[in-house]
């Protein structure tokens, strides 16, 4: 007879194997239309905090897109329904995934950085505004076509509007150890996997010299404005 204790594993010995990610948050397409949806940048190295060991992935496979699609489409709804937010009844039964190697390194954050430092639109696609109606331009992502796209003065205005995001909301988030309270856990990571982290130059700030003798001026105190009294 097998002891019943040997098939169970005391929490204490349970590895606590923790990943790290960033996400963007991006509400619109090339045409301005409403489409939330996230870009998120996940390094394939995870962290054994009970080992101390750091693995790296193997090959340049990390998920199954379509099996990803249906567990983040689930969480998401049960967040949703547990933050008391009202599920649309037309909500798609699929959604979309798509999951790929986007490089090492600089590359990668290169590819993030285009849906982080751009705005909605740039001035040069603006094409014209007679008064009443905007042309703005667009390279259309599936056919990489050109097209231009007009609408009343007003349309506009509510295109670029409407992905202001709304107070306490935050376009980016990092999580694990990529975190800024992480710096210590990632500094253990670069160890391990041998990166070396080239150190930034101080910054030397300016030499402002007095017109009277020409000397070297320094700070020595910074005093907050006064309010006039009444």
């Amino acid at each position: 007879m097998t002891n019943s204790r040997s098939s169970i594993t005391p929490a204490a010995t349970v590895p606590v194997i923790s990943a790290s990610i960033t996400t963007v948050l991006h509400t619109h397409t090339r045409r301005l239309d409403y489409h939330p949806h996230v870009h998120i940048i996940i390094p394939a190295v995870t962290v054994n905090d009970s080992r101390r060991q750091c693995t790296k992935l193997r090959g340049d496979y990390l998920f199954n897109a379509f099996a990803l699609a249906k567990v983040f489409r689930a969480r998401f709804i049960e967040g949703m329904i547990a933050a008391g937010c009202p599920v649309p009844a037309k909500n798609p039964r699929k959604w979309v995934v798509d999951c790929r190697l986007v490089g090492k390194g600089l590359p990668a954050l290169k590819y993030l950085s285009r849906y982080l430092y751009r705005g909605v639109i740039s001035e040069k696609n603006i094409l014209s505004d007679d008064g009443g109606q905007v042309t703005f331009g667009y390279v259309e992502s599936r056919s990489g076509i050109y097209k231009t796209r007009t609408v009343p003065g007003a349309a506009f205005l509510w295109l670029v509007y409407q992905h202001v995001l709304p107070k306490g909301f935050r376009r980016v988030r990092d999580y694990g150890y990529l975190n800024g309270n992480a710096k210590h856990t990632l500094a253990k990571i670069q160890r391990a996997l041998g990166i070396l982290i080239a150190k930034l130059p101080d910054i030397k700030r300016p030499i402002y010299r007095y017109r009277g003798c020409g000397g070297a001026m320094r700070v020595v105190a910074v005093m907050k404005p006064v309010r006039p009294s009444g």
